[in-house]
């Protein structure tokens, strides 16, 4: 009985297999595949807005502080999550742009600019002797994180 069920199986295994390459050997144009069908795109190609959060190196403690102020001096409403995201931004550009040289749309994406901005703040308030370049590299992210503890 044994010896039956193995041998089926090698046997449908061995059909399988000549059965692929037979189809493959033989495969003309009439086997080609199709264009691929049009596409609508993955996104809207209307006017949104930035739905990712950018903490750069905060933990949510940190972030959660650094809304709060946001909250009580620069207008933002939305919840104290941790997550800094478009509202969060829009209300840092705000303050960013009153008193730090921030001259870009309050658009709540922080790109370089915003990040330069927040570069000249950090070096005035939080040890940042990094450079001013709009990168949140490594010694933004410390005094970043220095700056939203200081807050707590």
């Amino acid at each position: 009985m044994r010896q039956s069920a193995l041998t089926r199986s090698i046997v449908s295994a061995t059909a399988v297999v000549g059965l692929a390459v037979g189809a493959l050997a033989g495969a003309g144009t009439s086997f080609a595949a199709s264009a691929p069908a049009a596409r609508a795109p993955a996104v809207s190609t209307g006017s949104f807005g930035a739905l990712a959060t950018q903490n750069f190196g905060l933990t949510t403690t940190q972030a959660k502080n650094v809304q709060r102020v946001l909250a009580d001096v620069w207008g933002y409403e939305g919840s104290i999550d941790g997550l800094l995201g478009t509202n969060s931004w829009k209300a840092m550009q705000r303050f960013l742009a009153k008193h730090w040289d921030y001259t870009d749309p309050i658009d709540g994406i922080p790109g370089p600019d915003t990040v330069r901005a927040l570069q000249r703040f950090l070096a005035e308030v939080s040890d940042y002797n990094g450079p001013i370049d709009g990168i949140a590299g490594p010694g933004t992210r410390a005094a970043f994180a220095r700056f939203a503890d200081a807050l707590g």
